[in-house]
């Protein structure tokens, strides 16, 4: 009975850490979708803005990275010693829980400026690889919805370039490696903590998919599963998150540059995963 009461004391922290650790980066990224159709219904319905797609991608990217994420991403350490004084008030198991945490970030030094390099070549190369593969396979995979909002309207991407660093890169990087990863972590490990937060941050990019098979689209998400290792991996190697962010941003911003190109030249679109 003991050793039962003992297991199931151990085991509510750790399972714990995951639950949590995968709801706030869901919670996060669903609050600023929530609120971009939420604002840009009042500017439609009540004020009569005619959203041009521009003006929905400048939305998107305020609400959803910078408030959904980068919001969220900040909210949780001030939150978390709350959280973690009402569960040890009730869960005598969440005793020795720490209810401190943090979201390191500072100016780059020059070994953070390696990894960055590095990373960015080996986070590229590797979704190069990847859309290779996918491609040899003849599955029909999902177009990002950023990606066809860009094939439409190529001027948007000129926006996302810029916005990779901006918000798209620090948001994300925030929530999912300063949060998820940083959570995850401390029950699981460093290395298990980047393959699950990896898993969550690629898997949760299939409600940014539009069309494509099921086969095709688990493929498209296990080809940014690879980059989101080195993006995690990253952060372990410097504990600053400006590092995975910028690796992220030079990523996305690259990948939107190429496709701007390819789509002036009448080319098909590059491979990768956004």
């Amino acid at each position: 009975m003991t050793t039962a009461r003992t297991e199931r004391r151990s085991l509510f922290p750790t399972l714990l850490a995951l639950v949590s650790g995968a709801f706030v980066g869901v919670f996060g990224l669903a609050l600023g979708t929530v609120l971009t159709l939420l604002v840009g219904l009042l500017l439609v319905v009540g004020f009569g803005v005619e959203l041009t797609a521009a003006a929905t991608i400048v939305l998107a990217l305020v609400f959803t990275q910078g408030i959904g994420c980068g919001g969220v991403a900040l909210a949780y350490p001030r939150l978390r010693p709350r959280a973690a004084a009402f569960l040890r008030a009730r869960f005598d198991s969440f005793a020795d829980a720490r209810g401190d945490f943090s979201l390191p970030a500072s100016v780059p030094s020059v070994r953070d400026l390696l990894v960055f390099v590095v990373g960015y070549v080996v986070a590229f190369g590797l979704a190069i690889v990847g859309g290779i593969v996918v491609s040899l396979t003849g599955s029909e995979t999902g177009t990002n919805q950023a990606v066809a909002l860009g094939l439409e309207n190529p001027e948007v991407l000129l926006l996302l370039i810029p916005a990779s660093f901006l918000l798209i890169g620090p948001g994300e990087e925030m929530l999912f490696r300063g949060v998820v990863q940083g959570r995850i972590r401390e029950a699981f490990g460093p290395v298990a903590g980047i393959a699950i937060a990896s898993a969550i941050f690629a898997g949760i990019h299939i409600f940014a998919l539009t069309g494509g098979t099921p086969t095709g689209n688990l493929l498209s998400l296990g080809v940014l599963f690879f980059p989101s290792v080195v993006f995690g991996t990253a952060y372990e190697l410097t504990d600053n998150l400006v590092v995975p962010s910028l690796i992220h941003g030079a990523y996305n911003a690259t990948l939107f540059s190429l496709l701007y190109a390819a789509i002036k030249l009448g080319s098909m679109q590059p491979p990768g995963a956004f």
